[in-house]
């Protein structure tokens, strides 16, 4: 654990970027690549993927590379999505209703399995293959299912108290849609999904 701690995260944040492009080179039929093709598909320097990979163990051969689907299989234990994992949507607006339906989570290692709204307009209400919960089951539903991880797609006013229940009920990774920053205890992981500030940043860029 104390080795794993001390990887940088950007380190972490790079490892599912490379384990999409080895998804692409595995639908192309690739057998072996290297650190220099896999840089010049992402734009990051064949020296920087040979380091970040490094923290992990040796993955390639001086003269082959790397073997595509071995490297692969390597990263998807590393991220621990070489396996299920389960998730809850808590909003299902039309973001929310949009997360429950996106099929591209599944062949990644996730999966929503729990659906929560505050709503009595929405509850009951089917999407995909589950039922719209309420806000009063989320713990026990949690609970039940064992799930670790949620996604938060409630307006700004309302994410601190759903990230407050979830945490209570023993969700440990939060996928927050809502532009505002949480405050969660020590152990908790957040990730920020805030397409506006994404705009921003690219408007600096733009000649007017």
């Amino acid at each position: 654990m104390g080795a794993r701690a001390s990887i940088p995260d950007i380190v972490i944040g790079r490892l599912p970027i490379y384990l999409r492009a080895l998804d692409r080179m595995i639908q192309e039929e690739k057998k072996y690549t290297s650190s220099h093709e896999l840089g010049e598909r992402l734009g990051i320097s064949s020296a920087q993927i040979r380091k970040d990979l490094s923290h992990f163990g040796e993955f390639g051969k001086q003269g082959t590379g790397y073997n595509v689907q071995y490297l692969h299989d390597q990263i998807r234990h590393i991220l621990k999505v070489d396996r299920e994992w389960l998730m809850a949507v808590v909003g299902v607006g039309d973001l929310g209703r949009a997360i429950a339906h996106y099929r591209g989570f599944q062949a990644r290692g996730f999966r929503v399995a729990a659906l929560f709204d505050a709503s009595p307009k929405l509850v009951g209400e089917r999407v995909g293959d589950l039922t719209i919960l309420p806000m009063e089951q989320l713990a026990a539903e949690i609970q039940r299912l064992g799930i670790r991880i949620a996604m938060i797609a409630v307006p700004a006013a309302e994410a601190q108290a759903v990230a407050d229940r979830l945490v209570e009920a023993g969700v440990t990774a939060l996928l927050n849609y809502a532009p505002i920053s949480l405050a969660v205890p020590a152990g908790v992981r957040v990730q920020y999904i805030d397409p506006a500030a994404h705009l921003q940043h690219m408007t600096y860029y733009l000649t007017l």
